[in-house]
């Protein structure tokens, strides 16, 4: 009995034109970041945090301190609108303030210099309330003249140091 024969195998043909492809090579040397690399981004992360908390801080400061400006701005425009309303006390407002009770139905029977120390005393309330500290001062001073006119000064302290606003108010008496 014959046996079959198993199929001859063959080679395969190489192409002599055939080169295999050979991978890239990567430079020996090290690979990723080093630990200096990594201390020297740290750094200049950590100074850029704090650059931007310091100008978050003096925004802050400078918000507050607009604020307090305005305030002392609004108050002495409310001064001015009181010595304008009553033009015929021409000379009270840079008098000494008191409480007249002049409010309400009790304004009728006030005078116009009554009035005057009456608006000072409760300007100067509002001043020590609305400034933040009730470190205000606000002083209104009569210059003779004509028209008349008024020198109205507030001020206060922030961080700082000593704040003034001052305007010039003419006040015709007609």
């Amino acid at each position: 009995m014959c046996s079959p024969q198993a199929p001859a195998r063959r080679k395969p043909q190489v192409n002599s034109s055939f080169q295999p492809r050979r991978m890239p090579q990567r430079p020996a040397g090290p690979r990723g970041f080093t630990l200096i690399e990594m201390l020297v981004a740290l750094v200049v992360l950590a100074v850029g945090m704090l650059g931007v908390a310091s100008l978050f801080g003096i925004s802050l400061h400078s918000g507050s301190s607009a604020i307090t400006r305005m305030q002392a701005v609004n108050l002495a425009a409310d001064i001015a609108d009181r010595i304008r309303a009553n033009r015929r006390a021409a000379g009270a407002y840079g008098g000494a303030a008191a409480n007249n009770h002049c409010t309400g139905a009790a304004a009728v029977s006030c005078s116009e210099a009554q009035m005057a120390a009456d608006d000072l005393y409760w300007w100067q309330r509002q001043l020590s309330r609305a400034i933040v500290g009730g470190t205000a001062t606000g002083t209104v001073i009569f210059v003779n003249g004509t028209p008349p006119t008024y020198t109205i000064t507030v001020g206060w302290t922030e961080k700082t140091g000593p704040q003034q606003y001052q305007m010039q108010v003419q006040v015709p008496t007609s």
